[in-house]
């Protein structure tokens, strides 16, 4: 099965703050719909760039992503 990586990006001087106060928002999601998931993070690309990201597998992507509406998504290729 294929790991897909959901992306959240956020840009200015707050952006890393932002996602990692957006992470915690998909944390609260993934304990509320009783997911089995268990990667997120955040992450600053540079000093005005930074994304918060949940991985989820192939098949659940798609009610994940119009339920949370990411800005992108990447096939997941991290070693877990």
């Amino acid at each position: 099965m294929r790991l897909l990586k959901l992306i959240w990006d956020f840009r200015g001087p707050d952006a890393l703050k932002i996602a990692e106060h957006h992470e915690i928002h998909l944390k609260e999601y993934i304990t509320r719909e009783n997911l089995d998931l268990e990667i997120t993070g955040f992450k600053a690309e540079n000093d005005l760039h930074a994304i918060a990201f949940l991985v989820v597998q192939e098949d659940q992507m798609k009610p994940i992503r119009d339920a949370l509406k990411p800005h992108r998504g990447q096939l997941y290729t991290e070693t877990l």
